[in-house]
């Protein structure tokens, strides 16, 4: 029903990344609407109106973003102007908002400025409240097509105050309900298999959609119809029916990062927490305080990369890490332990792996990770992980799975 075009030479030579369709996306599901493509075109009348000509047979809706500054390379108006067999004329409205919003920012409106104050004559145009270019509405036989800025502060408020209530008047969607189930430490294959009856047995207005990332799995529930509760209770029942297969392995069922998750959890539970890194190398700490309330229950991390720093600072006997090594259970347990004794935290979190490229062992490969959990009174938990050869994504995965096991650990009480 809906496709949308990003313009710009930027966006295809990744100069820009393209976050506008991605949120125009999200917003239109969340109104009932399904985006059916996403297309990206440089700043060339020919390709524009091709990819427009094209979309036009496909779709009832068409966002446009992007080639409405000033500028010669933005040429989007007066390509519509040829597609629409129109022509610009002069709009006062938009110009007297052109002058509000340059007013104490330029000394003189230049013809550049006056120029985006020229819009095609069959457009109604909708105010841009937040810069100089216009938003253009076109009917289009039974279609609309739309233009916007692209500049993503504008294009938000527009959609977000405009262009979707008309949408959502002159169509009326139907319902688009999603859920999310998050999923940790089984192989998408391996899950797949375990959930075949299950997902056998969905209604048929459930679609499902397994969306991998390293150490876990997104599992998306999206229902579709007319009646709201009723898609609502066979989510439900739908997700109820996953516990018994899976229940441990489930760390949320919001569509939210792994930090997002655990801070809304471990603020709840009124303690406080350490960190002591090794190969993870503050990017742990960088998780935890990237979720705002974090300084209520995070006293800190102590970045203790050399083993001279893990004696010095947390207490690691230097014996221990002589015979076992820094990459040991007898190591990173000490490590938690010593984490708890420097800040008083209830609970401490310990990384020591070999992050790679180099460094591994045939007894202790790339991407080998010990982790240690310990909580107040000397308890303490530790597991080995084996991740794999890429090191930014073991750094990643050694944070997050961290994060996550301790989080499970608490709530199944095992520490």
């Amino acid at each position: 029903m809906v496709e949308i075009i990003t313009i710009g030479d930027e966006l295809l030579i990744g100069q820009v990344i393209d976050t506008n369709s991605a949120w125009m996306g999200r917003e239109l599901n969340k109104a009932g609407f399904d985006v059916q493509r996403i297309t990206s075109v440089r700043d060339k009348k020919e390709e524009i109106q091709d990819v427009l000509e094209k979309a036009s047979m496909r779709a009832k809706i068409i966002l446009m973003t992007g080639g409405l500054g000033p500028t010669r390379d933005d040429i989007t108006k007066k390509t519509l102007c040829e597609f629409f067999n129109t022509h610009l004329v002069f709009n006062q409205e938009v110009f007297n908002d052109i002058q509000g919003f340059l007013k104490g920012r330029v000394k003189n409106i230049n013809e550049l400025n006056r120029s985006q104050a020229l819009v095609p004559e069959k457009c109604e145009v909708i105010r841009n409240g937040m810069g100089t270019a216009p938003i253009m509405w076109f009917d289009y036989n039974d279609s609309v097509v739309v233009s916007m800025p692209g500049v993503p502060l504008e294009m938000k408020l527009a959609m977000s105050n405009s262009i979707i209530p008309r949408l959502k008047q002159k169509y009326q969607p139907g319902i688009i309900i999603h859920k999310t189930v998050l999923v940790h430490n089984i192989p998408e294959a391996v899950l797949a298999e375990m959930l075949t009856l299950w997902e056998d047995a969905l209604p048929s207005e459930i679609k499902l959609a397994y969306l991998p990332a390293p150490g876990r799995i997104r599992l998306r529930l999206s229902a579709r119809g007319t009646d709201g509760q009723r898609l609502q209770d066979q989510i439900d029942e739908a997700v109820d029916g996953l516990l018994p297969l899976i229940g441990d392995n489930i760390y949320g069922e919001e569509d939210l990062p792994a930090a997002e998750i655990f801070a809304g959890f471990f603020q709840n539970t009124g303690k406080s927490l350490a960190l002591a890194e090794s190969c993870s190398g503050g990017h742990l700490a960088h998780l935890v305080t990237s979720v705002a309330g974090s300084s209520a229950y995070f006293k800190g991390s102590l970045v203790t990369y050399s083993n001279e720093m893990k004696q010095k600072f947390l207490g690691v006997k230097a014996k221990d890490l002589e015979q076992f090594g820094a990459v040991s259970p007898q190591v990173v347990e000490q490590m938690a332990l010593g984490a708890l004794k420097a800040t008083g935290a209830d609970y401490a979190i310990a990384t020591s792996g070999i992050a790679g490229p180099g460094g591994g062992t045939d007894e202790k490969p790339v991407g080998t990770v010990w982790m240690a959990w310990a909580a107040s009174g000397n308890k303490v938990v530790s597991k080995r992980f084996r991740f794999g050869k890429d090191r930014e994504r073991n750094i990643w995965r050694t944070s997050e799975t961290a994060l996550i096991e301790l989080m499970q650990m608490m709530k199944k009480g095992e520490i």
